[in-house]
């Protein structure tokens, strides 16, 4: 359950957590074509620090290239927008969810250029999305028996809102057979991702991550492209099956709510000793002092509000 805040930026204004409202006949409620983003946002020693806002606003704006929606804003007063809503709403740490949606105007399939866009972005505390526990012990996982998206199904660079049914039955699925998470495969049966994570395995201290095809190019996930760089730690990109994860000495998911959470176990199989390796640990402990603004060399990746 979130837990309102005063105030959701809306259109243009700041309006009462209760009256951000939508029409029951708003076209993204009906169909699923609308693009939005996760932010975090973290408590840092200058105050809170908005975790790398220009890469998350540039995915928004592709994400809408990519569906063929105009922002009626521009990027200037997007990026204001989210300064607003955390400044007025008083949060040291939390998220963010800005939403591009389609307003209520013609129904039916087709989306013509001048169909009305809406545009909302709110706020909320939220702590570890998996949970603190999993954070430090890890999590247990499913392979899913749902298949990740068709590249040519649906737009997999595009953070659609529509796109996500998938990820729902998904988690659904591994969450009412007792796991924390689940994995997808892509339709070739490759490890694709989870519900909303990136995936990292680790094999003889060398890190492996599905290429970007079937997956979202997530911003946590080139968050620690850098990081592993600076430990020393050499990165794959390549596909791999589901007895290479089985086989994995440790494994981690990767993402702004996920942040970065140990895999302990798939399916019934313990990851390496079942528990977060050295490898994940050192990643985890250096994204959590860059996000808090304790890394002088990512500093710029902070917004401070």
């Amino acid at each position: 359950m979130v837990t309102p805040v005063a105030k959701i930026w809306m259109n243009g204004r700041m309006v009462d957590w209760a009256d951000a409202n939508v029409h029951v006949l708003t076209h993204t409620l009906h169909y699923g074509l609308g693009v939005f983003e996760g932010i975090r946002f973290y408590k840092t020693p200058e105050g809170p620090g908005i975790f790398r806002l220009r890469e998350h606003i540039d995915r928004l704006y592709d994400s809408c290239h990519i569906c063929r929606i105009s922002i009626p804003y521009d990027r200037k007063a997007i990026w204001d927008a989210h300064l607003e809503v955390v400044r007025t709403n008083r949060l040291e740490d939390g998220y963010i969810r800005p939403v591009v949606y389609l307003k209520d105007g013609p129904m039916g399939l087709l989306v013509t250029d001048d169909h009305p866009v809406g545009v909302f972005i709110a706020t909320w505390a939220w702590g570890a999305y998996l949970g603190e526990e999993g954070l430090r012990k890890g999590i247990r996982t499913k392979i899913a028996s749902f298949a990740r998206n068709h590249v040519n199904a649906v737009m997999t660079k595009a953070k659609i809102n529509g796109a996500y049914v998938n990820s729902i039955l998904a988690k659904r699925e591994a969450i009412q057979a007792g796991y924390d998470e689940t994995i997808m495969l892509d339709t070739e049966g490759f490890v694709s991702e989870g519900s909303g994570e990136n995936l990292f395995i680790v094999k003889d201290g060398r890190i492996k991550t599905t290429s970007l095809t079937s997956i979202l190019s997530g911003i946590t996930r080139d968050t620690v492209f850098t990081l592993a760089g600076e430990l020393g730690l050499e990165i794959t990109e390549d596909r791999f099956t589901r007895d290479e994860l089985y086989i994995a000495d440790e494994a981690f998911f990767t993402g702004t709510a996920a942040e970065i959470t140990p895999i302990r176990e798939v399916d019934d199989r313990p990851i390496g000793e079942g528990k977060p390796g050295p490898v994940t640990k050192a990643i985890q402990e250096s994204y959590f002092r860059v996000v808090h603004g304790e890394e002088p060399r990512h500093r710029d990746w902070i917004t401070v509000v």
